[in-house]
This record gives C-alpha cells, sequence and structure tokens, in this order.
C-alpha cells in the first residue's frame, strides 16, 4: 500500500470519527455554581420566592412568584398585535402567556398553523412569564401583586407597536401597584412596574420576573449537538443547561426548589432557548440581580427568574423598575441588533454555535452576506463553497503537486520495494531518503481533507441551527435546505404514485433522493482522476466509498449536501487543472473504463514503468 492511499484512507476514517464522534467524547464541561453564594438585592427580610402546596393556589388573591397558577379560561384578556406576534395577555397575574409568531409556521404548506411560543396555564404544555414584586420587612405575599392577582386594565385595549397598556391593582392597604407594557415590532417586551406608597410608612419590596413551562417541553430534538433547555449570560460567562440536568440541581430551601443562583452585578439575562425559538428575561444593562434557574418537582415546573435589588419605597413617594422580555424567533439580523444597539451583552450567544464556534460565526456571518446578494441561500452555500475553496486554494495547490510528484516517484517506488523484499527497515529509510532528494511530503496529501472536517462540521452547524436555513428553498423540489432531500428513487422521483418512506423510517436511508445520487457521483468522478490502487483491499473500499458516503450523508439536509457537491466539483477541478500544469494529464476516461473490467492481474508490476497502464502519462 504506498503512502499517498495510506494518508486518503487515513483522512477519511478520522473525518467519520470526528464527525460522529467529537461531541460525545469531548461534550461541553458543566459549570458548577455555588447556591450558597451571597445573592445580590436579597436581605434576610426580604424572603426569596415560595412555592405553596399543589391546589393551594386560588384566583384572585395573591400567590408567591413560582406557585401554582390557576387556569383563567374566563378572565378577560388583551389582544397583542404585532408584524412579529399576535397573541394575548391575561388580567389574571398580568400573565403573558399567548403568543404565536406571524411570519413562521409549522411547516410549509401555506396554510399551515403559526408557530405557538407561550402557551397559558390549561393548555397542554403552558409556557408563560409573570411580572411581580417579592414583598420585605412587614409586607406579605398579600399584600403585592403576583400570578393570581386580577388587574384592572387602563390605557389601551389592544397591545401594539404604537399603543401600550396599563394594568393596576390596589391592594386595599395604601399601595398602589401599575404595569405599563410595550412591545417593538420585533420580539421585545419592556415592563414597567411602579409602586405607589399612599401609607405612612416605608415599605420594602423587591422587583421579579419569571418564566415558567410546565411538564417537558414538546418537540425536543434530543440530538446531543444541540442545546436545549435553559441559557444565561451572566457578566459575560454564558451558561447553558439542558431540562434533564435541573431536577439534579441542588435543593435550595431559600427558592423552595432545585435550584442554581447566580448573583449578576452589571450585564446579564436568562431564560428557555428552543432550537429556532426562545424566551428570555433581559434586565436593564448596568443593573445587579440574581439570576435563579429552578425546578420545582412537585409542580414539575421548569423556571427562570430575574430578581432586582429591594427597594425601600418611602411614605408618599412611588417607585418604578424596568425591565424587558424577549419572545420569540432567534434571528440573527434581530438578536445582533439588541446586542449592539440596545446593550444586551452577548445575546448573539443565545444562538447555539457550538465549540467551533471560532469557524461557525465567520461562516454564517459569510452566507448571511452572501444572502444579501442572491436572496437565495442555495446560491448562497454554492458561493461559500467556492469562497472557502478560494481560502485553501494556496494550500491545496501545494498538496496537489506533491501529489503529482508522488505519481512521477511510483515506478521508483516500487522498485525500492522489490530490492527490499521483506526488510520492512530498509524500505522506509530508501523510501525517506527518496522524499528528501525529491522534495516530497508524502502527508501533504491529506491535509487538505483534513481541514475539511470542522469546516463541514462548521457548516453542517450552521445549517442545523440557523433559523435563516428552515425553509430556506433553493431551486424546484428543494423548498426546505435544513431538511433532507424530499425526492426518492423508491418513486422514480415523483414519476410514480405512491409515498415514499417517513425520515423516522428504517428504510429512509434507502429513498436516496437527487441531491445524494449527485453527491455519490461526484465522488465516485473524483476518484478516477487517479487509476485504482493494485492492492486488492484499496480496491474494494476506494470502490465503496463514494457509495457508502451516499447513503450516509443522503439523510443529511439538503443545504449540506449541496455544499459538498459543490466542494468535490471544484475539487476535481483544481485537482485536475493542477496536474495537467505539472506535466501529466489525467486519463479519467481510461480509469472509469478499466474500474468495469472483470478479474484482476497477479503480475507484479514492471519497476521500470509505472504499475497501472492507467497512471497519468508525463507530457512531452
Amino acid at each position: 500500500m504506498d503512502d499517498q492511499n495510506k494518508n486518503l484512507i487515513l483522512a477519511t476514517a478520522l473525518s467519520f470519527i470526528v464527525i460522529l464522534g467529537w461531541f460525545v467524547l469531548f461534550p461541553p464541561e458543566e459549570q458548577v455554581t455555588d447556591p450558597n453564594a451571597p445573592v445580590a438585592g436579597q436581605t434576610a427580610d426580604l424572603p426569596p420566592t415560595a412555592a405553596p402546596a399543589p391546589g393551594t393556589a386560588t384566583a384572585p388573591q395573591p400567590a408567591a412568584p413560582g406557585g401554582l397558577m390557576v387556569a383563567d379560561a374566563d378572565t378577560p384578556r388583551i389582544a397583542v398585535e404585532t408584524p412579529s406576534l399576535v397573541g394575548s395577555l391575561s388580567l389574571l397575574g398580568g400573565r403573558i402567556d399567548q403568543l404565536s409568531l406571524q411570519t413562521y409556521r409549522e411547516t410549509l404548506a401555506p396554510d399551515a398553523p403559526l408557530v405557538d411560543l407561550l402557551q397559558p396555564v390549561g393548555t397542554a404544555h403552558p409556557y408563560y412569564a409573570v411580572f411581580g414584586w417579592a414583598p420585605g420587612g412587614a409586607l406579605g405575599f398579600e399584600d403585592v401583586p403576583g400570578p393570581n392577582t386580577l388587574w384592572t386594565q387602563s390605557g389601551g385595549t389592544t397591545l401594539t407597536v404604537d399603543s401600550p397598556v396599563q394594568l393596576t391593582w390596589d391592594n386595599g392597604k395604601g399601595l398602589i401597584f401599575r404595569r405599563d407594557i410595550s412591545v417593538d415590532d420585533k420580539f421585545m417586551f419592556t415592563v414597567t412596574q411602579s409602586v405607589e406608597n399612599t401609607t405612612d410608612g416605608t415599605v420594602r419590596m423587591a422587583p421579579y420576573g419569571t418564566i415558567s413551562r410546565q411538564g417537558n417541553p414538546p418537540n425536543l430534538s434530543s440530538f446531543f449537538i444541540l442545546h436545549e433547555g435553559v441559557v444565561r449570560m451572566s457578566d459575560g460567562e454564558l451558561q447553558e443547561i439542558d431540562y434533564d440536568d435541573m431536577p439534579d440541581q441542588p435543593s435550595d430551601e431559600r427558592w423552595g426548589a432545585n435550584a442554581d443562583v447566580i448573583s449578576v452585578s452589571e450585564n446579564g439575562w436568562l431564560g428557555f432557548t428552543d432550537k429556532y425559538w426562545m424566551t428570555s428575561l433581559v434586565p436593564q444593562p448596568g443593573s445587579a440581580f440574581t439570576s435563579v434557574v429552578k425546578y420545582n418537582a412537585g409542580a414539575d415546573i421548569y423556571q427562570t427568574e430575574a430578581r432586582l435589588a429591594a427597594m425601600d419605597i418611602a411614605a408618599g413617594t412611588t417607585a418604578q423598575s424596568t425591565s424587558r422580555m424577549f419572545a420569540g424567533a432567534k434571528e440573527w439580523d434581530t438578536i445582533r441588533d439588541y446586542q449592539n444597539d440596545q446593550g444586551v451583552e452577548g445575546f448573539i450567544d443565545s444562538i447555539d454555535w457550538g465549540w467551533f464556534f471560532f469557524l461557525t460565526k465567520p461562516i454564517f456571518f459569510v452566507l448571511h452576506w452572501l444572502h444579501a446578494i442572491f436572496g437565495n441561500m442555495g446560491w448562497s452555500i454554492i458561493a461559500l463553497t467556492f469562497f472557502l475553496k478560494a481560502l485553501l486554494f494556496p494550500l491545496a495547490y501545494k498538496s496537489y503537486v506533491s501529489m503529482a510528484k508522488m505519481k512521477e516517484l511510483q515506478p521508483e517506488m516500487e522498485a525500492l520495494k522489490e530490492r527490499a523484499g521483506d526488510d520492512r527497515q530498509k524500505m522506509q529509510q530508501g523510501m525517506m531518503e527518496l522524499y528528501k532528494k525529491n522534495k516530497v511530503n508524502p502527508a501533504s496529501g491529506c491535509l487538505p481533507i483534513l481541514l475539511q472536517i470542522p469546516i463541514f462540521f462548521s457548516l453542517y452547524k450552521v445549517i442545523f441551527v440557523t433559523i435563516e436555513l428552515r425553509h430556506a428553498p433553493w431551486v424546484g423540489w428543494i423548498r426546505d435546505l435544513s431538511a433532507p432531500d424530499p425526492s426518492s428513487i423508491l418513486n422514480l422521483f415523483g414519476l410514480l404514485p405512491w409515498a415514499t418512506p417517513e425520515p423516522g423510517s428504517i428504510f429512509f436511508i434507502l429513498s436516496l433522493g437527487v441531491l445524494p445520487i449527485l453527491l455519490g457521483i461526484s465522488m465516485w468522478l473524483q476518484q478516477k482522476l487517479n487509476p485504482a490502487p493494485t492492492d486488492p483491499t484499496q480496491k474494494m473500499i476506494f470502490a465503496w466509498m463514494p457509495w457508502v458516503f451516499m447513503f450516509m450523508l443522503g439523510s443529511f439536509a439538503s443545504g449540506l449536501v449541496l455544499y459538498w457537491i459543490t466542494n468535490n466539483t471544484i475539487t476535481f477541478t483544481q485537482q485536475y487543472l493542477i496536474m495537467r500544469s505539472q506535466g501529466y494529464k489525467p486519463d479519467v476516461f481510461g480509469n472509469i473504463m478499466s474500474g468495469f473490467k472483470r478479474g484482476k492481474s497477479t503480475e507484479k508490476p514492471d519497476t521500470k514503468a509505472p504499475a497501472n497502464k492507467n497512471t497519468p502519462k508525463k507530457r512531452k
């Protein structure tokens, strides 16, 4: 087995190992936090969140933040209508608990339902946000508004971009609470809470915001390369916590649940992230707060909470606190604007860029820029492939030149093997001298292939996690580049009147579409630039390799398969032209025809001539 083929087989094997095993062998380290660490803004007379026993909370009595909430089917609601969101908020608790995304549908069908983000208590998967005040000093939970407080509406009747709404609640003991809610044309709500103290004494309380999900969230991908669960930023440190890990957090009596508590001094945010959607609490930049992630096992509630510092409100004065909440799609442009223009530190990292973030971020940036030019993600992926190949061309050129020289040395290498016989040490020494004399690096042939591994995986990550690729069409039948090619050879690509196996079926791997077949052909043609190896084992491996890749990558996202086809086509062209420039004309047609010939020659190669008659000939 010559060194060039050894390198190619080794590089291919490493590709599979890295692509399939990277995140299994090297998972991200869990961040450990001390639940007993000091908590910003909390004092001995200001109790943290309490969780009442199931069934004890009844409307309209106030309840502690995070407690069980009653359903509010008959409670008045305020409609929410913006270019990006549609839904309503409930006057019971002032809950923001019913939101759908105006510009995103569940499927490609024009009449498909909108993507639902938040759902009220009483539905199959409650998911909601609540704001309020935690009592301190002599105040009790009955003195402040909670999740089950019935508010009175004042101001506008519909929450729009141009029409904020105001909620009012009087506790009947001299404290009047108001909540002003506004929303922009994308996905950011602004909630300003105020309390007017008409008593003759000072009162103490702390504003908070919570986001709760009851039960296991639906439609989790459960794919190891994607994080779904809690994501939070705390003074520049990003932390991700899976849903499965939340019940394993330390039990914290102060918060009445399994809790992970972090004190944030200046900038931070926290919430729940899905593959494409996110709901996060965003305190004002520069404000200190307590960041709490907890799981209430009794109520089966996953919860994030941002508790701001306690406030002392003197008699006859009014105090207020403003916070924000993001609820929507993780659009790169939108999130970047919130980060750059509104000071939400590190918000772009709410997109799961993965461990190769130093590649995925710039790759997506270029892809996004190309999409602005072409207006089509498919053509943008093709243009991105040309761009990446251009960056790697100097290295590829040196590699292909080295491979061409290796072909030129093939007769001498075969002669050296004959002379060395079974003396492997003598043969290795002779080859090293031969390489040194002709300035050939036998390892250079696999380097471009190895560099493709992180690029391939990074592009896979980009296509898998970014919403810009979701339902993005290319041409004809490719209407979603984030999904596998929907065509199938099993029904002759739609000519036969029966359906093909679903993606979850074991038979789906046989349902090859047009793009996977083109992938296999492109890899097969790339092989034919060189003659087949003389070694039977190598020959068999090389013969099957394109078709194994075709089946393995056939169920991958269409955008990724499109990249691989383009990459193979460019590589074929580059290698062919470079070999020609070095005085060798690859006999592609001859190599193809030799592959169809039956039988194998058992004669030893002539040491004075190329081992295979189809070896590229040097031009005179």
